[in-house]
């Protein structure tokens, strides 16, 4: 689902970073950690094809990403990629209802009110519907984001930093619905993450995965 050989990104005047080559199966778990400014970040970038490696390979969900370009890679990741960014982007001129109609139309699917519905649902975050995101709890506002990125049902979800900033309950709270909804969407789960307590959180044979596989970054 994810393999990657000798793959490497440069920032301008920066220092490049090397990433070790993975073999993610699809349905599995990749729990990538390490500290602030290894990589983590970066790596998920280059997998939902935002941004393009320097050198070396890179093929996810069968589709060699250097020869996506542009549209077409935006028209990828909407079909491919459910992403939960640290910073969850939720536009607050729109509500709840309509952060997720925009993710539809980025898809190039038509609006369907069932299927948002029905991602809140199973969030338990239906009743938020009409609200807007400067009306939600920073946990609330969470699920929503995660409602957002496992509405297109995406065979791969990334996950930057998911228990950032949150209690113990509640950084239990999130891992336990990126590992449910990943599950439900027989989805490939990659949580990247500083948060020495996530890996804790994660059980022997979490639920519905395959494989579950850690890798360490190291600052270059």
């Amino acid at each position: 689902m994810i393999q990657t050989k000798a793959l490497r990104f440069s920032y301008p005047n920066g220092p490049a970073l090397a990433f070790p080559d993975v073999d993610v199966p699809q349905g599995s778990l990749l729990l990538l950690s390490g500290p602030s400014g290894c990589g983590k970040s970066t790596w998920l970038a280059l997998v939902a094809a935002l941004m393009a490696p320097s050198s070396g390979a890179l093929t996810v969900a069968q589709q060699v990403l250097s020869t996506l370009k542009n549209v077409a890679a935006d028209a990828w990741r909407a079909r491919v990629i459910g992403f939960l960014p640290q910073k969850l982007h939720l536009s607050t001129a729109l509500t709840v209802q309509q952060n997720l109609m925009m993710a539809q139309w980025a898809s190039g699917q038509p609006e369907d009110p069932r299927r948002i519905a029905a991602a809140l649902q199973a969030l338990g975050v239906h009743e938020l519907a009409d609200r807007k995101p400067g009306q939600l709890s920073g946990g609330q506002a969470q699920r929503v984001a995660l409602a957002r990125a496992v509405l297109m049902q995406p065979r791969i979800i990334l996950a930057d930093e998911p228990t950032a900033s949150l209690d113990d309950e509640a950084a239990a709270d999130a891992v336990h619905l990126l590992l449910h909804s990943a599950s439900l969407h027989r989805a490939t789960l990659v949580i990247a993450t500083h948060d020495a307590r996530v890996a804790g959180l994660i059980p022997r044979n979490p639920e519905g995965k395959t494989g579950f596989q850690s890798l360490r970054l190291q600052r270059s």
